[in-house]
Formats: structure tokens, sequence, C-alpha cells
């Protein structure tokens, strides 16, 4: 039977275009109707499936997206940031680099994505081993989520620890300070601690400039002045057994240092692992009696003040008795000495008593003017305030005068000491490199006749009085020796000493002071059992003018010419009628 929506075609009524509608397909009943329906099904089941896959995937992503954003905000709220420039480098005076910054990478941990923090520590001190086990165990069972486990890492360390594939372990680039040259110029350049500031020496006195300059900070120094500085100071040390040293190099027409050395000394790239001695810079923040060395200034004062002149002569027959103190000489000669010979002899009578002549006030303010009562201004922070007497009375000008009484540092010695023998003129000590062609000004402390006579006393000391062994032939070197015994408990100790020798050279026309002091040095058999300025310090600055002269341009001339003996002839008579000369 035909189904009733089913229309014929064949009805002769009807127009010729008329198209009947289709027959209605009759309903799927049994095995079509059952396959069907298990297609639906599966499609259903298919669609869920995918769905769910789908959602999976999603919350993955969105999980790991959430983490990273918080490991990133992580790092940044812990790690050090990469300043936008890094901090400036340090260099000497002919760019040699003495610091520089690298990007190295750090290591740091997520103890809570650690599993076993005793294994993974067991595996991390086996790669890393200046950090203990124990210690890294102890940060990784913490339950903070970021903690530093080695600041910083070597290229080799880092690929070793990237090869155990170990989650939570990452890597942070930093800037790290880089010291190329060691401790040969450490308590100069000085070091900064792990988050780049400046801790000491120039690092912490121009500690905002390195991190705001993009071009490098140029010191005044020389390296190969300061290796041959240090490996002198360091040969003395050694040979009398001494407890530390320290140098001065200086350019008396500037004030620039060349090279400076305290002894012991200490590696920058690793400052956290020395001692407080080492630490110490002698040199600058030290204050010493000078001892003798201080008799340049005295005898300087009382010519510029004419209250002497080299004619004059001081009665240096017996020791001087002043209240509770005795002043007596080391070389007695037990007569009347002149000006000269009170210099080449080294007479603690005979300086006493121009300084006596003087008088306090003359005294006070000659030292004054050479800037050695008061703390020097100075490109380290580590500087030493002079120690003066209060009240200044009489007897405190006697002691004063051979370098008894008063403490000052060794970079005040050179400094005042370039002043007296440069023409008179005092320069601010730097150890900042000056433009090409800039000629410093400095104030007029002495007139250049006293300069000029003070050259000449401190040539005679290295011809013929204590400096003797400080002779480079060719150089001609001046200079005075000092030896001092150091305070302990308000006392002075007879064996705790302080030699040194500051010298000058060319002496006839004056380019650095090279001061050189020994501390606590003990005799030798060499020696003759004796450990003064003129056995333990005078030596070494012979050798590093030797040493450094041909480097800076100082070629040797003939010291027996004719000129030279003319410019260098000290007349002076004595009580006896004896006339000293250079010559």
């Amino acid at each position: 039977m035909r189904p009733a929506a089913c229309e014929r075609d064949d009805n002769p009524c009807r127009p010729r275009h008329f198209k009947p509608a289709p027959c209605a397909p009759a309903p799927l009943e049994g095995p079509a109707m059952q396959a069907l329906e298990t297609s639906h099904t599966r499609l259903i089941i298919t669609a869920a499936l995918f769905g769910l896959a789908f959602l999976v995937i999603g919350a993955r992503l969105v999980e790991v997206a959430g983490f990273k954003a918080g490991e990133t905000r992580l790092v940044r709220s812990h790690a050090v940031e990469k300043p936008e420039a890094a901090r400036a480098a340090i260099v000497d005076r002919n760019g040699v680099l003495l610091a520089t910054t690298l990007d190295m990478p750090s290591l740091y941990a997520n103890p809570k994505l650690i599993r076993d923090p005793e294994r993974v520590a067991q595996k991390l001190a086996a790669l890393l081993p200046d950090v203990g086990e124990s210690e890294i165990a102890a940060k990784l069972a913490s339950d903070k989520s970021f903690v530093w486990i080695k600041r910083p890492l070597t290229p080799s360390q880092e690929f070793a620890v990237n090869r155990l594939g170990i989650p939570g372990l990452q890597f942070q680039a930093e800037g790290h300070r880089v010291y190329p040259k060691g401790s040969l110029a450490a308590h100069v350049v000085g070091y900064v601690d792990r988050d780049g500031k400046g801790l000491a020496g120039i690092e912490r006195g121009f500690d905002e400039i390195l991190r705001d300059r993009h071009g490098p900070v140029e010191l005044s120094l020389d390296v190969r002045v300061q290796y041959i500085l240090r490996d002198e100071i360091a040969r003395q040390i050694t040979e009398f057994n001494a407890i530390g040293g320290m140098g001065i190099v200086m350019d008396v027409s500037t004030g620039e240092v060349i090279a400076m050395t305290s002894l012991p000394d200490f590696d920058p790239n690793a400052p956290g692992s020395t001692s407080d001695d080492a630490i110490f810079n002698r040199a600058t923040l030290g204050i010493y009696e000078m001892g003798s060395t201080f008799k340049i200034f005295n005898t300087a004062m009382a010519l510029e003040a004419r209250t002497a002149t080299l004619a004059s002569s001081y009665d240096a027959t017996r020791p001087i008795q002043i209240d509770r103190f005795t002043i007596h000489d080391d070389h007695p000669q037990r007569r009347w000495l002149t000006v000269p010979e009170i210099f080449e002899y080294s007479s603690n009578i005979g300086s006493a008593r121009m300084a006596l002549e003087a008088g306090s006030e003359r005294q006070k303010d000659f030292l004054g003017r050479l800037g050695l009562l008061k703390a020097p201004a100075f490109e380290l922070p580590e500087i030493g305030a002079p120690l003066v007497p209060s009240p200044w009375r009489q007897v405190n000008s006697m002691t004063v005068a051979f370098g008894h009484g008063i403490s000052v540092s060794p970079l005040q010695m050179a400094t005042a000491v370039s002043a007296v023998v440069n023409g008179g003129v005092l320069h601010r000590a730097s150890l900042i490199k000056h433009p090409a062609g800039y000629a410093p000004s400095g104030q007029q402390v002495l007139s250049a006749r006293t300069s000029e006579t003070m050259r000449r006393l401190l040539r005679l000391v290295v011809e013929r009085g204590t400096g003797k062994l400080a002779e480079a032939p060719g150089y001609l070197i001046g200079g005075k020796t000092g030896t001092a015994e150091k305070v302990a408990g308000g006392r002075y100790e007879k064996h705790g000493l302080l030699s040194s020798f500051i010298g000058v050279f060319p002496i006839t026309e004056p380019r650095y002071v090279v001061m050189i002091c020994i501390d606590e040095p003990q005799g030798t058999r060499e020696s003759h059992g004796f450990a003064t300025g003129g056995w333990a310090a005078a030596p070494a600055v012979g050798r590093v003018v030797l040493r450094m002269a041909p480097l800076v341009g100082i070629q040797p001339v003939d010291e027996e010419s004719p000129e030279i003996r003319r410019s260098l002839m000290v007349d002076s008579l004595s009580p006896q009628g004896r006339t000293i000369a250079a010559n």
C-alpha cells in the first residue's frame, strides 16, 4: 500500500509543469535502526572525550603560566636586579684594568620544589666544594620559596649543575666585580659586597661615581711601579722577620700617588677570607711616630724662619735633661755641631736645640702649613687623623723636632716632604690621574731657597750619613732615615721599631718621593743586629729607584761631573774650623 503523502505523477488533470512532492522515506525498523543509534552514541562519547582533553590541557596551561609568572616575581623580589649600566671599571694611569664587572651565573633554589633535600645537597656539594653539604641541606629544607645556593658560579660549575636536571634549581645572571691584579693594589682599589656596594678603597670612596659613570675611573697608580714597590717591601719584611710594611711613591710636582702598598695585604676577589690586620691600610690609616724623618721639617723650619743658617752650631756635647725626659743621640759626637752635621749625624740633641730656639708657635705654624696637624683630604675613606701634643709645651717642641710625641700617617709624610723638595709648593695628594697638560697650582709653604738647601742636606745624608745604603748609582738619591719606638700601653717598646727611609730622586731636579717603612723589623747577622731605618728600609728604597727609573723615563747621570758636584755642595763652618763639603 502506497503512503498517503506520496502522490502519483500520472494524473491527466495536472498541468505539465507540475512536479509532485517526493515520497517520504519509510521509517527504519529492525537492524538499520539499531546501527543508527549506535553511531549517534559513539559520536557523543568521542566529543565528550575531546572536550575533557581540552579542559585538562587548558588547566595545565593556566597552571604553568601562573607558576612561571610567580617564579618571575620571586626572582625579581629576591635576586639582584641587573643594573641598567654596569659599574664602571677602574684602571691605572696606563689603562691597565684593576677592577671590572662581569655577568656571571648565580645558583638559587625553590625549596618547595625540592623533593629530596639531603640527596640534592649531597650532589651539589660534590660540584661546589666551597659550599658545605650541611649548609646546602639546611637551605633546601627551609620553608622559603627562594634561597641562594652559591653566588657566583664558574661556567664549568653552571654546566655541571645544569646537567643534574633537578627541578627547583635555577640560575640568575648577576654583575660580579672582578679584580684582575688580585692583591697588587688591594688597599687602593678596595672591594664591594655581593650586591655591588663599595666597602673599601676607591670602590667605597667613589661608589656613586662608579655606579653612574659609563667610562672607567683612571687612577694615578702605575702598576709597574706598584709591583716593584710591593716586591721590595715584601723582601725586607722577610729578611728582617717584620710584621708588616708600607710604602708610597709620589710625584712631587703634582701630588699624584704613583704606587702605594700596605703589607700584609689581601685578595679583593675574596675579602671575607682575610684578617683585619691585612685589611688595615698602614699607609693612610696607620698613625705613627716617624722618628728622625721629622728632622726634615725641623731643619726646614729653622732655615725658613732664619733662626738658623747652615753655619749655625748647637751644643751636642751631652744629653739634655728636661723634666723627667732625657734627650740623647744614637750616634753621639759629643761636641758642638753645625746644622749640616746635625742632619748628617741625625742628632736628636742638636734638633731639639734648634726647635727650642725657633719656638713652639713657629713650629706649630710650619707643621700646620705642611698639612701635618690635621687629617688630609684624600680619595680613600681609610684616613687616619694625626695625634698632636695638647697642650704644646716646651718639652713637646723639643721631642717633636726629632719625631717623637707626634704621630702622622706615611701619606702625610710623603706629601709634606714633596713640598720641602719641589720648590716649596704643597700639592694635595691624589689617587686620580691628572689630565695631560694639567698643572695643579698648590700652595707655597716655604721658599724655593730653603727647598734648594734642604735638597743638598738630603743628599748629604745618603753620601755620608745614615742613608748610605739607599744609594742608587747614577740616580742621585737624597733622603733621611728614621727609627722610632712604637707605643704600646702608654710606654715605648724598645724592640718594637718602625724603621723608615724617605728618599727623593733625582735630588738635583726632584721627580719622585719614595718612602718605605718596615714595621717591627728584627736585626740580622748581615745587619750586625741593627734594625734601624738605615738598615731595614734604606736599601729597599735604593732598589726601587734602580728598577723604576728606566720605566718612568729617568736616565742615569754622571754623579762626579763638576756641574752636579757644584749643585750639591754644602759649605758650612764647624766650631773646629772644619769645612763640610759634598765633594
